[in-house]
């Protein structure tokens, strides 16, 4: 059988992972795409120029795409793909989409057992975990999310988080979160917590939310959110904020250039300023008591 356009598109974020790859190749060490919602706002078009007249936009499910200046020029995410590989055959585009941005499909004959030979690809995300103070910056452990879950779910950190809630004074209060509360790098694994000593990103993204007056009611929204799907979600030890796990793929865009396309994707959405702290991958999460924390299936599983 041969690779098809329904598997790629399951593999590429309904093809955008193909337009920013393809983009890439004539506007290298540059944020090519912006994610707004379902849109992707205006980018250069190296079809016409260079200008600043390509728009992106996920329709159903494909991303489709059309020039502002050129009228004609539209369509969808493989016949915007035929541009930059030259090949009017549908196989051969398809499997230079497959090998150009790494996608690992395989084409083999049907078979009913072909599973039992497959690799398990589960993905399992790794955060490394760091004892109190803050200021200790080498982990004790590995965990995995289900491990953090059961930590955040459990009375191990009630006593500590009560306390600090109880405390009124913002500098006070800041200082005992540094010195009480034990912490992970969500983002990865770490020899050092520092952004050069990252050992290997775990694929996720942590997203702050601080000070809501409508805490729940954006629980509610961000575990609905139509375009990312909430593998972690919890309360912050604050009280009034949230922390808002995400996954996302770093193999063909930067930590920090994800972080930018998701900030401006809430601030579109939602109307909400994030905390810019996120940008850093070995920012420190601190890890409250909260009962209702919610946790994605997916991690469940041990």
């Amino acid at each position: 059988m041969e690779i098809s356009r329904e598997a790629i598109l399951d593999k590429t974020h309904y093809g955008l992972k193909i337009y920013a790859y393809v983009l890439r190749q004539y506007y290298p060490d540059t944020t090519v795409l912006s994610v707004k919602g379902r849109d992707c706002g205006i980018t250069r078009n190296p079809f016409n120029g260079g200008k600043e007249t390509l728009r992106i936009h996920i329709d159903g499910v494909i991303a489709t795409h059309r020039d502002t200046e050129l009228k004609t020029f539209n369509g969808d995410v493989f016949e915007f793909a035929k541009y930059h590989f030259k090949t009017i055959d549908e196989a051969d585009l398809l499997q230079k989409i497959n090998e150009a941005v790494h996608l690992n499909l395989e084409i083999k004959e049907n078979d009913e057992l072909e599973w039992l030979n497959e690799p398990d690809d589960t993905w399992y995300a790794y955060c490394s975990f760091f004892k109190a103070p803050v200021r200790n910056v080498f982990p004790a452990e590995t965990l995995r999310l289900h491990q953090i879950f059961a930590l955040i779910t459990s009375d191990k950190y009630k006593r500590i988080t009560e306390e600090l809630r109880a405390i009124t004074n913002v500098k006070e209060a800041r200082k005992f979160k540094a010195n009480r509360f034990d912490y992970v790098t969500l983002s990865g694994t770490f020899e050092k917590r520092s952004d050069n000593n990252l050992l290997k990103h775990s694929n996720l993204l942590t997203i702050d939310f601080d000070h809501l007056e409508n805490l729940q009611e954006l629980r509610t929204q961000l575990l609905n959110d139509e375009y990312f799907e909430t593998e972690m979600l919890f309360i912050s030890p604050s009280g009034d904020g949230l922390k808002w796990i995400i996954r996302i793929d770093v193999s063909e865009v930067s930590h920090s250039e994800y972080f930018t396309a998701v900030a401006n994707y809430i601030k579109h959405n939602y109307n909400i300023e994030v905390d810019q702290s996120g940008k850093d991958v070995s920012r420190a999460c601190f890890l409250p008591y909260d009962p209702t924390a919610f946790l994605h299936k997916r991690h469940q599983a041990l």
